[in-house]
């Protein structure tokens, strides 16, 4: 059989195409014993799970550290600071069987706050992570001394960290909007914008414990409550548990037994 010269040009250049974009496997690196310690001393979600889970919490973690990178400016990036960045972007996709974030290639610590224009000294700065957009896309800054103080003790319902990977989550549907249309059933939506703007009046009126920065608009409410469910579900159940119902839906993690 004969075949025409266009023919096998193009075949010879569909697999060239396919050698050169196929993904190419990650492989991740089991975490230390000593990572697992740092993990067991500082992230108070992997302590509290069970043996199977926090494996599963472990194998999670490896693998996002082998698929994002982690880099630091102005500062030295520790282990800790990896461990604490993976365990944010973990903590609100535990409950999924398979995520990744396409949307992330990056993230960039800086020792402190910075301000819109990325200068972490001097001047006002009061910005404590950001989700890039534009020539930024696909990066995350967060920083450094907010990612730690997120998961101290003294941090109450507030992490930074799981703060912005949240915005990715919404992000992942194409609109930071507060409502993320590929995490939450579609019966849950009209439910949850009204829950949100009755939530915010209430916080307008000093009616609700929940951090003011939430009516900033419905994306960072959403990050918010967000952080309040990981850091602190059962207050959260306690005082707001229709708030708590459709998190644990979204996020299909029910954190109160």
């Amino acid at each position: 059989m004969n075949y025409s010269p266009y023919l096998i040009l193009i075949l010879v250049l569909i697999i060239a195409l396919y050698f050169i974009f196929r993904k190419k496997k990650v492989v991740s690196i089991p975490l230390s014993k000593a990572d697992k310690k740092l993990l067991s001393n500082n992230v108070d979600f992997y302590t509290c799970l069970n043996g199977t889970k926090k494996l599963l919490f472990e194998q999670k973690v490896a693998a996002f550290l082998a698929a994002i990178k982690i880099e630091g400016v102005g500062l030295e990036i520790i282990q800790l600071d990896k461990l604490l960045v993976a365990s944010s972007a973990v903590i609100p996709i535990f409950g999924f069987t398979d995520w990744e974030y396409k949307n992330l290639t990056n993230v960039v610590l800086y020792p402190d706050t910075f301000n819109h224009d990325f200068q972490f000294e001097g001047g006002e700065r009061n910005i404590m992570g950001m989700v890039g957009s534009g020539f930024m896309n696909g990066q995350m800054i967060l920083s450094q001394s907010a990612l730690r103080h997120g998961f101290s003790k003294s941090a109450g319902k507030e992490n930074t960290g799981i703060h912005e990977f949240v915005h990715l989550l919404d992000k992942s549907d194409g609109a930071t909007d507060g409502v993320p249309e590929n995490l939450m059933a579609h019966e849950y939506t009209l439910p949850w914008v009204k829950m949100m703007h009755e939530e915010i009046e209430r916080i307008e009126e000093n009616k609700s414990d929940i951090n003011p920065y939430a009516i900033t608009n419905q994306a960072e409410f959403f990050a918010v409550v967000s952080e309040y469910f990981f850091e602190q579900p059962e207050i959260l159940k306690e005082k707001h548990p229709d708030l708590y119902h459709i998190l644990s839906k979204t996020f299909e993690q029910n954190l109160v037994e």
